[in-house]
């Protein structure tokens, strides 16, 4: 089973934490901006609604969900650690146990093109091939989504299809050669 409340991973600049109760707030105000909505399509939600998706992500056994922190540091508070939120990562199962569907959003502006989204990638790979029996990886990006294609094209996913009636373009990698491979 996978429990997403169970693991951290701490990398050289920021720490992925589960996404917790006390996270909803400032995610659900991320989430206000139409711009990130439609970059992640994403629909908006009510805080309520919100916080009812939080509890169904960290009891769901098909997926990991994390808050990522800046700062590697571990937090006294949950006020310093909501702080220094910038972003979310999930992992999700829909195919099968060794197959990991993966979503990271850099919601905080100024950590954008920082190299962080590229560190909370390395982690969660990194974390479900040695944790996990993960070892293919896909990423769905929405086509208007220019920056997150160039973003997995140069961490070594492969492009694999189009979907123009849901306008998303499918990435892929698999962990034991690095390239492209069918399901």
């Amino acid at each position: 089973a996978v429990v997403s409340t169970q693991s951290t991973g701490l990398g050289e600049t920021i720490s992925l934490v589960p996404y917790r109760p006390h996270h909803v707030p400032k995610y659900h105000g991320w989430m206000q901006d139409k711009e990130l909505r439609e970059l992640t399509a994403s629909e908006p939600l009510s805080l309520e609604e919100e916080f009812e998706m939080q509890k169904s992500w960290a009891t769901d056994e098909d997926k990991l969900t994390f808050i990522i922190l800046n700062g590697t540091e571990i937090s006294e508070s949950r006020e310093a650690e909501e702080s220094r939120m910038i972003g979310d990562e999930n992992l999700l199962f829909l195919f099968s146990p060794d197959y990991g569907e993966i979503n990271i959003m850099v919601a905080e502006k100024k950590f954008l093109r920082s190299g962080v989204a590229s560190e909370a990638l390395t982690l969660m790979m990194n974390y479900a091939s040695e944790k996990l029996p993960v070892v293919k990886f896909s990423a769905k990006i929405t086509n208007t989504n220019l920056a997150s294609m160039r973003f997995f094209e140069k961490n070594n996913f492969v492009r694999i299809s189009e979907s123009e009636v849901f306008q998303e373009t499918t990435y892929e990698m698999d962990t034991r050669n690095k390239t492209k491979t069918s399901q």
